[in-house]
Order: structure tokens, then sequence, then C-alpha cells
């Protein structure tokens, strides 16, 4: 019988549902990110080397990476019928041979080694020199694989190829095994469920009393262009979070973490909204500009390091929630007093022990989470500064309530008393759905789609209208 010839496999977006080039520079941003960009700068131009230097850096788990289950499935049927299965790809060698010894592919590999970056034609010639021309079957994904396709006896096509059309008009057998990526798998990647905690904007004109068109319409602006950074932000954190989010029970189903959308699309999708984020930013004015610049620089700092540290990460979350606020007063022009920037603070802080005590509660282990600085023996600790933040927050609202400021606006002062045991009802049921682990992941998204919370902060809201005479203006009385 005659030998059979080998399947040979391209890896990035062909076994695999990624680019090991992406996730070489992504894993080395979040490792050494000052290294990491040294190495992009210098070797730019000569990405075999550029492939070696960040596959040094990076480390990947290549067992934790996406595969694409269609060429999985052919591959494993090719070897459980003696047929030896071989990947050849233009990323680092290393990193290839690591993959194949995964899945138990053949060990013989074909790669860049730092000097000659295996693609498209060099990929060929180093083919037909080993097993001839058809002398192997290839599965690819894009049109530099056309002079692979040619010289191979079959031509296997992961997903929609133009460039492949001309192959079976020349007599070549073609195969198309399922590939490409969703518009769907992106819009879900920028977590527009998300947008909802830039309601926040609104708070220094509720908490102004500025109830007109004038001042809503630079706040709704403002809304987009927060959107559009948080999203901008979001797709950064998930490209450095790929590793964590794969061995996450849940996160790991994210767009980039599953291959659902490649990396550099969400590359170029972050680019884009950070530039409309910061466009709408110069249109409005300086002061709004600088929020969202300061906003996503922090929040670019806790993707790449803060989140990892106990306690920073927290205050640093309240941080970013409270520069929503100031950006809010920024967009309409209002004053936002110092009270207020004082008060929603510590609730902020006691939101993201929240946050962290809902993921401890979830979790499986003891273990730290991956990629942040707790683990499950931690929660008393959490519930401790959630339950400061707290107090904290409701003595700053009372201290606010017998102040001049405060009186100024709400003449009727025993009704923010009152208004506190709604406040403290919301906060504290807050924290204790945290430690039981009944919320989401996220608790500002947790609370503005739970109902019961949402009646809570509606009655907390209509006693402070009524403190400051609202109601008697509007309805008369």
């Amino acid at each position: 019988m005659a030998e059979m010839k080998p399947l040979v496999l391209d890896v990035d977006g062909t076994f695999l549902k990624t680019d090991l080039l992406f996730e070489a520079f992504w894993a080395g941003l979040g490792r050494d990110p000052l290294a990491t960009l040294r190495i992009c700068v210098q070797h730019f131009g000569h990405r075999a080397r550029l492939k070696a230097e960040l596959a040094e850096i990076a480390q990947l788990r290549t067992d934790l990476l996406p595969v694409n289950p269609a060429v999985a499935e052919l591959a494993l049927n090719s070897q459980a019928a003696g047929r030896e299965v071989v990947l050849a790809s233009a990323s680092d060698r290393a990193q290839v041979a690591q993959l194949a010894a995964d899945y138990g592919l053949s060990q013989t590999v074909f790669a860049s080694d730092g000097v000659t970056n295996l693609k498209g034609r060099a990929k060929a010639e180093a083919l037909v020199a080993t097993f001839g021309e058809a002398g192997f079957d290839y599965a690819g994904n894009a049109g530099i694989d056309m002079p692979i396709w040619d010289q191979a006896e079959n031509a296997l096509v992961v997903g929609r190829v133009p460039a492949s059309d001309s192959l079976a008009q020349r007599g070549k057998n073609v195969v198309t095994l399922p590939g490409g990526w969703s518009f769907r798998g992106l819009i879900k990647a920028l977590r527009p469920h998300q947008w909802v905690k830039n309601v926040l904007l609104l708070l220094p004109m509720i908490a102004s009393h500025r109830f007109d068109m004038e001042t809503l319409l630079p706040i709704v602006l403002g809304m987009v262009a927060f959107s559009a950074a948080a999203s901008s932000i979001y797709i950064v954190n998930d490209l450095l979070d790929l590793e964590a989010d794969r061995l996450h029970p849940t996160k790991c189903r994210r767009p980039f973490a599953s291959g659902a959308v490649p990396i550099a699309v969400g590359m170029i999708a972050s680019l884009f909204l950070a530039a409309l984020a910061l466009g709408i930013g110069a249109a409005l004015n300086g002061a709004f500009l600088g929020a969202v610049v300061l906003y996503m620089v922090t929040s670019l700092a806790y993707s790449l390091r803060l989140k990892r540290m106990r306690w920073v990460d927290i205050a640093t979350l309240a941080g970013l929630y409270t520069i929503r606020v100031v950006a809010g007063a920024a967009a309409g022009q209002v004053e936002v007093s110092v009270y207020m920037l004082i008060f929603i603070f510590p609730v902020f802080v006691a939101l993201g022990c929240v946050k962290r005590l809902t993921e401890l509660t979830l979790a499986t282990n003891d273990d730290r989470l991956p990629g942040r600085g707790y683990g499950r023996p931690d929660r008393p600790d959490l519930l401790n500064v959630a339950g400061l933040g707290v107090f904290g927050a409701l003595l700053i609202f009372f201290l606010y309530s017998v102040s001049d400021q405060g009186h100024a606006l709400y003449p009727d002062t025993w009704l923010l008393w009152v208004a506190l045991i709604p406040m403290a009802w919301w906060l504290i049921r807050m924290v204790v759905l945290g430690w039981f682990g009944k919320q989401d992941y996220d608790p500002i998204v947790f609370a503005l789609r739970d109902k019961l919370g949402l009646g809570i902060l509606m009655i907390t809201l209509s006693l402070m209208f009524w403190a400051a005479g609202i109601w008697a203006q509007w309805f008369g009385g």
C-alpha cells in the first residue's frame, strides 16, 4: 500500500483561531511592557527576529490557545488513519514546536527561526524541498498561502479566501473548511451592557438641579465619548488578560480568549474607539477632554499593572467611577461639590470590594484569582473594607445634610436624614449579595438591572427631591 502523503496545517487562523505573533505581543505587554515595546521598535522591519524575541518574553501557554474545531477534528482523524500531521507556520519555531507537542502532532515542524520569516513562497519552497511537488496536502486561511496551495496535491481552504477561487479553475482539488469571525462577536467584545455605567455622568446635573436641555445634551455626548473610551480599554484589557480569561470558568468564552474575533480586529477597533472618544472630548471642552484622557490613562495603567495589586486595584476602580462623575460636571459645565466627590468615593470603594467578593465567592478553590491579587481567604478583609466604605459614605452624606451648601439646596433637612435609611439599605444589601455571590461580576451593571435595588434608589432620590422642593416646583403644592 502506498504511503499516505502528510497533511500540513498552517497555524495562525487555521489550526488555531488566533495568531501567535499577536498573542506573544500582548502577553509580552502584560509581563514586561517596556521590553516588549522596545523589541517591536527595534525589529519591526525584521519579522523573524521580532517573533523570536517576543517568544522569549511571552512564554505562551500554547495548550490554552483556541483551536479551530473543524481543523482539529481533521487532524485527529488523519492521525487515526496513520497519516503524519505537520504544522507549518510563519510563527516562531519554539512556539510551533510546543504547540505540536501539546496536541501530539508530528515532531517535524516548519516555522520562522529568527532569521527567515517562513511565510508564503518561503514556506512553499521549504515544504517542496522536504516532501516534493504535490507531495503533501495543505490547509491555510489567507491569500498569502496561494504559492503553497499551488504546490500541494489538495488545497484545504479555511474560511472565505477570495484569492483561492482560481485554484479549482486550474484543476486543483479544493476542500473548504469553516473559519472566519462574525461582527456580532466584535460587538460583544465592546461590552455594550457596560455602557449603562456612564449614567454616572448625570449625577452632577441631578445634584445641582440643572434639568434643562442645554445641560443635558453635552452630557449625553459625554456619555457617548465615555462609552467609546471604555470599550476601547475593555478590548485592551481583554487582550492583556487572554491567558487569565482562558483559565476562568466563564471568561474563557469572551470573544478574544475563545478566538471568536481575531486579535488584529480588536486592535483596530480599539484604536478607532479611542480616537472617537478623544474627538468628542475635544469638541466639548478642554476640561472634559482632560477627564477622558485621565480615564483612559488610568484604565490602561489598571489593565497593565494596578489590577494585580491588592487594594490598589479597588482604589483605582473607585477612582475610575469618580472620574465619570467629574466628567459629567465638565461636560454639562455644572459645579460639582467637594462633598459629593468625598461621598461617592467610599461608595465606589465598597462596590469595588463587592466586585472582588463576588468573584471570590464564585471561585472553585482558594487559589488567587487569575491575574488578580486575591484568594478566597481574603473575603473577610474585603468585607471589612466594604463595611468601612458604607459607613464612610453615610457619615459624609449626613455631614453634607447639615452643611451650608446642603441647607441651600435641601431646605427640608430632615428628609435627607430619612433618605439615609433606604440609602443604607441599598449599600448593605449590595455588600451582602456580593458576600453570597448573588451578583453579576460588575456591581454597577448589576445595580442598574436589579429591580428591587432600583426601587430603593428611586425612593432615596424621591426623598432628596422632596427635601429640595423639586416635587412642589414641578407639580405645585
